[in-house]
């Protein structure tokens, strides 16, 4: 049985590690690319001498980036996300507001593309000619880039909603279907299958418990790719999510929202990684 306060406390202590880690390195990459202290508004000839320092000192806050990081989660710990410099909003809002449309994006493309692969996975363990099939579907998906896909579905006017479930169908169902094939090859069920127990109760009773473990695992990776994907997918079909957002934020190196949005991806993938490790201890116990 797991000691699971110890389990706890490491998953616990490697989440702030990569939080803090995680931001701190973002912090430093924005601050030292090429363009940093650039600022449009600089450029306007209707600004007076105290307003251009205003702007230059916004800047300034920048400069050092540990002071600047400190104090920063200092605020998120509080409740203030602070400014965004280029939207000019309350970074917590613009989060609030577009977390709805990369959670309805995300839902959509994992519950799709995992339908869709271990569907085809499926198929293609019990009837071989499936394989083939699924394969090449697989490689044709993959071959294609991310952003092609997008743009693609999106100037055809197609379900730019399912984008994500294509970009995740190849990622996933080459590891299905291996998973599957050494699920049905244990000795366990080919027992079951010889003595005339059904499909359907071989596949939920038998097979689904032995795999469960390893699906869990790879749910939690497939919800990191999924965020990875919804990046592309919203910017370039105009979905105000977070992953538009990330990348309005990047070109006009906006350090408090990258920041935070770092922080809080960080700490919604690493939550769910430690929730499907959790589940897989549980169930490795049980069984």
């Amino acid at each position: 049985m797991p000691n699971w306060s110890i389990r706890i406390a490491r998953h616990a202590g490697a989440l702030a590690a990569t939080i803090m880690l995680g931001g701190i390195l973002t912090a430093a990459l924005v601050r030292n690319s090429p363009g940093f202290d650039a600022d449009e508004r600089l450029m306007d000839p209707r600004l007076d001498v105290q307003s251009r320092a205003l702007i230059q000192a916004e800047h300034a806050a920048g400069h050092d980036v540990l002071r600047f990081y400190v104090r920063h989660v200092g605020g998120m710990v509080r409740g203030d996300w602070g400014v965004s410099q280029s939207l000019h909003a309350p970074i917590r809002d613009l989060v609030r507001s577009r977390l709805p449309v990369t959670g309805e994006i995300m839902a959509i493309g994992l519950t799709g593309g995992w339908i869709l692969a271990f569907g085809f996975a499926l198929a293609a363990v019990r009837c071989p000619g499936w394989s083939r099939i699924g394969g090449a579907l697989s490689v044709l998906v993959l071959s294609v880039p991310s952003a092609a896909l997008a743009v693609l579905i999106f100037s055809t006017r197609g379900p730019t909603r399912a984008i994500i479930a294509l970009i995740l169908f190849p990622r996933l169902f080459d590891y299905l279907r291996n998973l599957l094939a050494d699920a049905y090859s244990r000795l366990h069920i080919i027992t079951a299958m010889a003595k005339g127990v059904g499909p359907v109760r071989i596949l939920v009773c038998h097979v689904l418990l032995v795999c469960a473990p390893q699906l869990l695992a790879l749910a939690g990776v497939s919800a990191s790719m999924a965020f990875g994907a919804a990046i592309p997918v919203e910017t370039l079909c105009d979905l105000p999510g977070i992953g538009q957002l990330a990348w309005k934020a990047a070109l006009a190196r906006d350090l408090p929202v990258l920041v935070s949005l770092t922080m809080l991806i960080t700490l919604l993938t690493q939550a769910c990684n430690a929730v499907s490790d959790w589940a897989g201890v549980g169930l490795k116990g049980r069984a």
